[in-house]
């Protein structure tokens, strides 16, 4: 399969074998092609009624086609308590830690609570902001606490432009467009070669995604 350039995709009708595809524990079939996130999104916590499924969450991070835990975060407008929401990413992030595999993250309106728990924990994975819309005071306070960001098919220009290419990361997420045009579009916005935007891409995912530091 090829290096999945598409970092965050729920089913884009575009050609999957180049993307991470997100998924659900109880939902996800592990013998499933391709490559894959697993996680416990904010929204769905309410759905597991405090009973989850942690045993095999961690089983499924395990599988070497599961390239990343997540997408998890913490989001103020879903409805679900704070509290049930930092406790459920913590214990994921935690998973990732111990397993040594990138967390995707959802955040909204939570940047200070993620930079606090960031600092807590001191992580050695990568963790990455999936689908960054904030303006550049944020983008650049997020960068300076070492969080990668991930850009989909609406972000501010200037924020993508002022991130290092070597903490970009690009995905369709749930948008109707192709990985392939989010890349020019983003070559355009870093000034740069798109051929040398495509490696730069390719080498992050690679030491990212495909070199799992404990399995």
């Amino acid at each position: 399969m090829k290096i999945p350039l598409d970092i965050h995709t729920h089913g884009a009708p575009f050609p999957l074998e180049s993307a991470i595809q997100n998924r659900f524990p109880e939902t996800f079939d592990e013998k499933a092609e391709g490559w894959f996130s697993v996680g416990i999104h904010p929204w769905r916590i309410e759905n597991y009624q405090k009973h989850y499924p942690w045993e095999k969450l961690h089983h499924l991070l395990s599988l070497p086609h599961v390239l990343a835990v997540g997408e998890a975060g913490i989001d103020k407008i879903c409805g679900v308590s704070i509290d049930d929401q930092e406790r459920v990413f913590l214990h994921q992030a935690e998973m990732a830690e111990e397993i040594g595999k990138p967390l995707i993250i959802h955040m909204v309106k939570s940047a200070d609570e993620m930079v606090r728990i960031r600092k807590q924990m001191h992580p050695s994975v990568r963790w990455i902001i999936h689908g960054f819309r904030g303006k550049p005071a944020q983008a650049q306070q997020l960068l300076s606490h070492d969080f990668c960001l991930s850009f989909g098919a609406l972000y501010h220009p200037e924020s993508l432009k002022l991130t290092p290419l070597s903490r970009l990361f690009l995905e369709t997420d749930e948008a109707d467009v192709s990985i392939e045009s989010l890349i020019k579009k983003a070559a355009v916005i870093k000034e740069i070669e798109l051929q040398e935007l495509q490696q730069k891409l390719s080498d992050n995912v690679t030491n990212t995604f495909m070199r799992p530091k404990h399995i």
